[in-house]
């Protein structure tokens, strides 16, 4: 894997979160609020989730290991939380500009919020990180459709397809 396909993901996961978000924007605020019994409760706490999560790791790549994760206490809107990502975003962009190959390979480690120190190298924890928000966007279309809405797609090839036109 080299740091151009890496950076190809996380092109991919800005454009899938981004239409999550489209998606999400649509819905009411209680509906945004609703305790679907996911694993993160609903959309606000599974979307809270994914923007911690990116948080977190990138964090950890540039040498710092955060005790805990974000919580919708601190990000209790979506107009909030937009605005985490946009911040997480100008950072990652500028990670991401002054990647190399010979990096992806080194080992990065880190503590988890448990204090568990890991050591991978960058490049699996970074398939990791685009991975998990996938995941967890999943969870998200899910819950759009059960409360009657309809998601924007948001899988990888349609990405490809967006990106060839």
């Amino acid at each position: 894997m080299i740091s151009k396909e890496i950076q190809e993901l996380f092109m991919f996961d800005e454009w899938a979160t981004n239409r999550t978000l489209e998606s999400v924007s649509a819905l009411t605020e209680e509906q945004f609020e609703r305790d679907m019994k996911s694993s993160h409760g609903g959309i606000q706490g599974t979307l809270v989730h994914i923007c911690a999560a990116d948080w977190i790791w990138l964090e950890r790549w540039k040498g710092n290991s955060p005790n805990g994760l974000m919580t919708t206490d601190q990000i209790p809107t979506l107009g909030i939380l937009k605005e985490r990502w946009n911040s997480y975003r100008e950072e990652i962009r500028k990670f991401l500009g002054t990647l190399e190959d010979a990096r992806l390979q080194k080992p990065v480690t880190y503590k988890d919020t448990k204090g568990n120190q890991h050591s991978q190298p960058l490049v699996q924890q970074m398939l990791h990180k685009v991975n998990h928000a996938s995941y967890h966007r999943g969870q998200i279309v899910t819950m759009i459709r059960q409360l009657g809405a309809k998601p924007q797609n948001t899988d990888l090839i349609g990405f490809y397809r967006t990106i060839q036109q």
